[in-house]
């Protein structure tokens, strides 16, 4: 991989048109299950070390990601401050500024401190315009990921047996059911990253600065939707959504994202509507990734369990969801 990223960076980089192999390393930062991101070091001939991220993308991901979409939203957010500077694209991928700054671990984002801060970035990151139309994206997403998840074929016959088991007449009746409930809550519409994981936010602890990376899945949505989804992500990929925040820890967050330099001014009748929008949108969060996770399992070559994270998820939607319908609903009925 070292010498096509040297051919990469000779075609992106006119300075560096002339780059050796004894002038580069590289290092994995860190692996997804969706992109793979790298550390590239460049010496150049003055001696000086210039340090770059470069993001390669997992294959098919065009089925799951509208890479269009992302690189509208690129400057918009970069100019906003948010992420690494965008300094060249190639056919799976792209090359940014390095950030000195380590990935949260998920249990990093519980820590009061930190999830404080997480609120406040998020709250300024809602407040990001990107042209385009306003519509929330979430469920013509979801409805898109379903109709690819129906049709799919699987090679072998044990996972080819697990996937005849689902029932997508029964998927397609509880996102619409879902849908119907969270349209009567009127949530607010906002740019959203929809992707807040422990992977796509960094942290340098000697400043203490705090980044949000990896903007492929932004777009229009929901607010419930992105704090729910940050939310379930506590989880880990292992899945223990013993660790999704209890209602103090999820009131702390709140407080700091709806009011980022006065947090206990704001009301108890703002926590318990946010708590409610956030708590259906935990739903919608787990059906997103379980769709997804079936659409991967078919055309991923990355070595995960993606058909064993559709059940994860889509059993933790079914285990979640009398409780949140019967919150919702309360909430609606006033």
């Amino acid at each position: 991989m070292k010498l096509q990223l040297i051919n990469l960076f000779k075609d992106l980089f006119e300075k560096w048109s002339s780059l050796d192999d004894s002038q580069v390393s590289v290092d994995t930062v860190s692996g997804g299950i969706t992109n793979l991101l790298l550390k590239a070091s460049v010496q150049e001939t003055s001696g000086y070390d210039v340090f770059l991220t470069v993001r390669l993308y997992g294959p098919n991901t065009d089925l799951v990601i509208d890479r269009k979409r992302e690189l509208q939203a690129l400057p918009y957010l970069s100019a906003a401050g948010f992420g690494a500077k965008l300094l060249g694209l190639f056919a799976n991928g792209m090359v940014q500024t390095f950030l000195d700054a380590r990935t949260l671990s998920p249990q990093d984002m519980s820590i009061p401190k930190i999830a404080a801060e997480i609120a406040r970035q998020l709250h300024k990151f809602h407040l990001v315009e990107v042209p385009g139309s306003r519509e929330s994206q979430l469920w013509n997403d979801i409805f898109k990921f379903l109709k690819k998840a129906e049709s799919l074929e699987f090679d072998e016959k044990e996972k080819q047996d697990k996937y005849r088991a689902i029932s997508f007449k029964e998927i397609c009746n509880e996102v619409n059911k879902l849908k119907d409930v969270a349209d009567l809550l009127n949530a607010p519409v906002v740019f959203s990253h929809n992707d807040l994981l422990s992977g796509n936010i960094m942290l340098n602890d000697e400043q203490g600065k705090l980044y949000f990376i990896d903007f492929e899945y932004g777009s229009y949505s929901y607010r419930g939707y992105d704090i729910a989804n940050h939310f379930n992500e506590y989880a880990g990929l292992d899945g223990n959504y013993n660790l999704y925040p209890g209602i103090e820890a999820q009131y702390h967050f709140f407080r700091n994202y709806l009011n980022p330099e006065r947090p206990h001014d704001v009301s108890k009748k703002d926590l318990d509507a946010l708590f409610v929008e956030t708590n259906t949108f935990r739903l919608a969060s787990h059906m997103y990734w379980a769709l997804w996770a079936l659409i991967q399992a078919s055309v991923s070559r990355i070595e995960f369990d993606y058909l064993g994270y559709f059940f994860l998820r889509y059993n933790e939607y079914k285990q979640q969801k009398e409780a949140c319908f019967a919150l919702a609903r309360k909430h609606i009925s006033g």
